[in-house]
């Protein structure tokens, strides 16, 4: 049960009056006009219902001639299995009220204590109350527009109703989700194409500028490795003329070493030449002496030869005239008969005699001769060979001599020649050490402005050829002027946004995938659940159905699309094929059936303590009337629920536990009697 009273004060026809209400079904019956349904109408107001049926501004609620009205409803808070509904509030009865002033102000109260409508709905949410669903509260001609509603109302207002709303409101929260990442990632997916187009752009662009970035550390490399090429070339020229250098001082020390040489050589050749000389001079006096003693071995030689020939002439006369004379001297003296032994004849004998003695002594002073001419021509030959010798032997001094003369005169040449060489290769090698200063000087500013380009790498081209790279270089990096650094900001950045995108795109994909899983999971329990309970509806909507001989049924339709997914009611009397119930098709007696029919089905799974509903019988017949009321009994009882039925007619329960309340309206009064 949940409301134990109601307190109505200056509100409609009432001034006063204190209805209360108990558990099971409350019938409140009376005459039209007698203030039935402002009794439940004060409850909806109370309860913050948004219909008000008969005005559409509270204030007109207020009894005539008053300028404030209250409904008060006291809600049973008692302790079930050891807990409160309303925990907050520590006491088993709680007033709610809704405090209305002509003047347009309105509020609510609980406990006597102001309060937001957000209170109180979170109050009837403990109480699992929704005032403002039909099948809950049901005012008049509520019933007729609940058969208007479209199927998907229809369904709605029975998962309210029965509490499985929190399904739909899953598989609605996983669709908005759905519905807002796949906005979002076709908002997502727009904002990636139109970035990849921009990003298209600004990569063009920042490859151009990466090539512009690359080309100048490429020029700069080029101007590293022109520099280095330079000293490179210097170092070269350095090398080379140290090489130069090194020739020039190796030409020079073997300039040096060939003129020491040579002076040596020239030293030895005039040493020689001395010697020669002092030789030459010793054999030219002693071939003088030679001459000098040939010459007079000539002469006396000559004068022996001469005296020798004198003599030998001499002897030869004297030996043919002493032949001569002999023989005149002996034949005179045979013809003469001279005695030779006489005096005369041996004084001519004996001057033969003496006389060949002579001769003979002449010979020998002749041979004497000759052998002096001889031994003379002798030494005269041997003379004349030492002279020979000599003269040979000077001629080859003299030989050597010119030789000696002319290797002197050659060294001398050659000599004088080194010198000069030698002065040449100094002037040389004076000029390379100062070119070579001068290129070692560049060579240090050269490596001072390269290690300001960079460390030392390797070149193997020439400065011409890298210049020429480095002119190109310059010629394409002038065609790049107008691609500048914020290029690069801006590929990053948008670079950045499209990956950002992209990866928020995936995300958005995968979370839509997930959500559709989700969704099909939630959809699977919704509709199982929904499933489950039509099943359960359906069968006691037929049991009823077939009580009032009358046929139907319940049944889900476009079970896949929940924002599409409805309940039809299907209805048919005395023995007709059931079609979905609606105003045209049957008359106003079997739709109240069917549509109470529908709801007592339904009570069993209805999670709100308290259900009302008005003037539901209005066009039932006895019979019909009867049956259902009846049916309502039945479903309520054990069912803790909280029943309010309204009606203009007479209704007799014996022996049912009915609570019953009366209105009459007595000059403009309404007036509450309990039926005991």
């Amino acid at each position: 049960m949940l409301i134990s009273e109601i307190i109505l004060e200056n509100f409609m026809s009432y001034e006063y009056a204190r209805i209360p209400l108990k558990p099971g079904v409350n019938i409140i019956c009376g005459p039209n006009g007698a203030g039935k349904s402002s009794i439940l109408l004060g409850i909806s107001v109370a309860l913050g219902q948004s219909y008000t049926e008969r005005s559409k501004r509270l204030s007109d609620l207020i009894r005539w001639g008053k300028d404030i009205g209250r409904v008060t409803l006291v809600l049973n808070n008692s302790k079930v299995k050891g807990r409160r509904p309303y925990p907050k509030i520590n006491k088993d009865q709680i007033y709610l009220s809704r405090v209305l002033r002509r003047d347009g102000k309105y509020w609510f109260e609980i406990d006597n204590v102001a309060a937001s409508k957000a209170e109180v709905l979170r109050l009837l949410s403990r109480f699992n109350v929704d005032p403002d669903n039909m099948l809950i509260i049901m005012h008049q001609d509520m019933a007729e527009q609940f058969i208007l509603l479209s199927p998907q109302e229809k369904l709605k207002l029975v998962e309210s109703a029965v509490g499985l709303e929190s399904f739909r409101k899953n598989v609605l929260e996983a669709q908005s989700k759905l519905s807002k990442i796949t906005s979002q990632e076709e908002s997502l997916n727009k904002m990636l194409e139109s970035v990849e187009q921009t990003l298209a752009y600004w990569r063009e662009q920042y490859e151009r500028y990466q090539e512009k970035k690359q080309l100048i550390l490429k020029k700069r490399f080029l101007e590293r490795e022109l520099a280095w090429a330079e000293v490179t070339r210097r170092e070269e020229e350095i090398n080379k003329v140290r090489m130069e250098v090194d020739v020039k001082r190796a030409e020079l020390k073997e300039v040096e070493e060939t003129i020491d040489k040579h002076e040596r050589l020239i030293k030895s050749l005039n040493d020689e030449f001395s010697s020669l000389r002092e030789r030459w001079r010793d054999l030219l006096e002693k071939r003088i002496s030679l001459e000098r003693e040939k010459a007079r071995y000539d002469f006396d030689l000559l004068k022996i030869r001469e005296i020798a020939g004198g003599l030998e002439e001499l002897l030869s006369i004297f030996e043919k005239n002493l032949v001569n004379i002999t023989a005149i001297f002996q034949r005179d003296m045979i013809n003469a008969n001279i005695n030779v032994e006489g005096t005369g004849l041996l004084k001519g004998v004996k001057f033969f005699e003496d006389l060949k003695d002579w001769l003979s002594a002449l010979k020998s002073k002749i041979n004497e001769v000759k052998d002096l001419s001889e031994i003379a021509s002798i030494k005269l030959a041997n003379i004349e060979v030492n002279l020979l010798d000599m003269k040979d032997e000077l001629h080859k001094i003299e030989e050597k001599i010119d030789e000696v003369i002319n290797a002197l005169v050659e060294n001398k040449v050659n000599l004088a020649i080194l010198n000069y060489r030698r002065r040449i290769l100094l002037s040389e090698l004076e000029a390379l050490n100062k070119n070579l200063y001068t290129l070692e000087s560049g060579l240090r500013e050269a490596i001072s402005r390269a290690e300001e380009k960079g460390p030392r790498i390797a070149v193997l081209r020439s400065p011409n050829e890298i210049l020429d790279e480095i002119r190109i270089t310059d010629g394409r990096l002038m065609a790049m002027a107008e691609v500048s650094e914020e290029v690069e900001k801006m590929y990053e950045s948008y670079s950045k946004l499209y990956f950002e995108l992209k990866e928020k795109a995936r995300i958005a994909a995968e979370n839509r995938e997930k959500i559709l899983g989700e969704i099909r999971v939630r959809m699977d329990a919704w509709r199982n659940v929904i499933k489950s309970l039509l099943e359960s509806v359906n069968v006691e909507y037929q049991n009823i159905l077939s009580q009032v001989a009358g046929s139907g049924f319940v049944r889900l339709v476009n079970e896949d699309d929940i924002e599409s997914a409805g309940l039809e009611i299907y209805v048919g009397f005395k023995g007709s094929q059931p079609i979905p119930l609606n105003i045209y098709s049957q008359s106003g007696g079997e739709r109240s059936t069917a549509t109470m029919a529908f709801l007592l089905a339904l009570q069993k799974h209805i999670k709100s303590p308290f259900r009302a509903i008005d003037e539901y019988d209005v066009h039932m017949d006895p019979r019909n009337r009867e049956i259902i009321a009846n049916l309502l009994i039945s479903a309520v009882k054990n069912e803790g629920a909280q029943y309010l039925a309204i009606t203009p007619n007479q209704m007799f329960f014996e022996g049912k536990d009915v609570h019953i309340i009366t209105v009459q309206n007595v000059d403009g009064k309404s007036l509450i009697r309990e039926v005991i």
